[in-house]
């Protein structure tokens, strides 16, 4: 089965305003896929509104309708799609349920040293910059100094893989100088061994506010307060309807990245889709139908298999992400975490939404840092916020933590 490398990807733009665009791929199918093609449309920031997949096990075909932002960067959008779906050769007698021959090359990590003067938004504003030039901030550590001046120090990896180049580090530079202007002070770019990013490992404690409550896994009749969960999450599976695949039916409140976080559960579970669909009706609310199977190729009947995974699917959409404002002494910190993938990514503009957020607020941010945890059996990103001492009130913590929450999930 042979397919033009230009029709891997078709993207149709809409027409009229208010209509969604058509996003098509066809390709050969694997693990995961899904997972990564909904991860990349919500790090370019549009939002799915229907969806369709198919497959027979070792072709797919995937439709997305989405809503896109005026200056979304078609071009740059396929490229990346593209990137994610297997070559055409691998759809040729190599079985669908396979694990991968050898795990790819981790990306080369660069720091970025900046030195500038402090003033409200600034963090905000130099990771919208990075976002926009698909540098993607894997550790940071910001500190501000009592004179105003702000040291940051980002470790990023390139999605082009440029960096090393001296053409891409003075495109960043630029990017950053138009955005700060006279703020600058000095900036540097080097690249660093494993060495130098274990000696800059976020702090291992963390509050018991994360480990004992937000991080509790097991699902209880006690949820946390409305506005920092989502709502009616219903799954429910049935194996009457069909001979080889078990049906999952989910219906739950639309959120911004709700489609990757179905997929990314059932990639970690190894669950395979053979036809899914996805629409959100009135409401914002959602409903979506998946027949799936084992990495075995059947059915999942076994009753604790069917618990394990319908808990867990709840789990991920009631909260995404987990969110809370805590003392720590007579500070105020914002903590945001989410889970990891098996594949060790995170999920996409984390900290761009919750700088923004901040910024929206006209909150300061002291201090900042992003590191990954293991609690239990399940890798977590924990971003730690420390923000300006007019925040200390537990009115304008509540604020905090509702509308970090609100734009995390793309309620704004």
């Amino acid at each position: 089965m042979g397919i033009l490398h230009d029709d891997v990807v078709i993207i149709r733009p809409s027409e009229k305003e208010g209509d969604p665009s058509v996003i098509t791929v066809n390709c050969p199918d694997k693990t995961g896929l899904g997972s990564d093609l909904c991860r990349i449309l919500l790090f370019f920031g549009l939002s799915i509104v229907r969806g369709d997949v198919s497959t027979d096990g070792k072709w797919c075909y995937i439709v997305f309708w989405v809503v896109c932002k005026p200056a979304t960067r078609w071009e740059l959008l396929k490229k990346r799609l593209v990137q994610a779906c297997p070559s055409c050769s691998s759809a040729s007698g190599i079985s669908y349920y396979r694990s991968e021959l050898q795990s790819p090359k981790p990306p080369d990590v660069f720091l970025i040293k900046l030195c500038c003067v402090d003033r409200k938004g600034l963090l905000h504003d130099v990771t919208q910059v990075l976002s926009s030039l698909e540098l993607n901030i894997q550790k940071v550590k910001v500190s501000t100094t009592p004179d105003g001046t702000v040291v940051d120090l980002f470790f990023i990896t390139d999605t082009r893989e440029l960096l090393h180049t001296k053409n891409r580090q003075e495109e960043t530079y630029k990017a950053l100088e138009d955005v700060m202007q006279e703020a600058v002070i000095s900036f540097n770019i080097e690249k660093v061994g494993p060495e130098i990013t274990a000696c800059s490992q976020a702090s291992p404690y963390l509050p018991s506010a994360i480990t004992d409550d937000i991080f509790n896994l097991e699902m209880s009749n006690d949820l946390p307060s409305v506005s920092l969960t989502s709502n009616n999450v219903c799954v429910t599976m049935d194996n009457s309807l069909s001979p080889a695949h078990t049906l999952v039916q989910i219906v739950c409140q639309d959120h911004k990245g709700l489609l990757y976080d179905i997929m990314r559960t059932l990639k970690d579970y190894n669950i395979q889709i053979s036809y899914g669909r996805f629409y959100i009706k009135q409401g914002r609310k959602c409903e979506i139908d998946l027949f799936i199977m084992q990495s075995d190729g059947k059915k999942i009947v076994d009753p604790s298999k069917q618990t394990a995974l319908s808990s867990r699917l709840k789990m991920e959409l009631l909260q995404p992400l987990r969110v809370t404002v805590v003392s720590r002494g007579p500070d105020t910190e914002l903590l945001v975490a989410n889970p990891v993938e098996l594949s060790s990514k995170g999920r996409p503009l984390v900290f761009y939404d919750i700088t923004l957020a901040l910024k929206m607020l006209n909150t300061c941010i002291f201090s900042a840092e992003i590191g990954r945890h293991m609690i239990g059996d399940r890798e977590w990103e924990v971003y730690r916020i420390l923000l300006d001492e007019g925040a200390s009130s537990s009115i304008l913590r509540r604020k905090v933590e509702e509308e970090v929450w609100k734009r995390l999930m793309g309620w704004e």
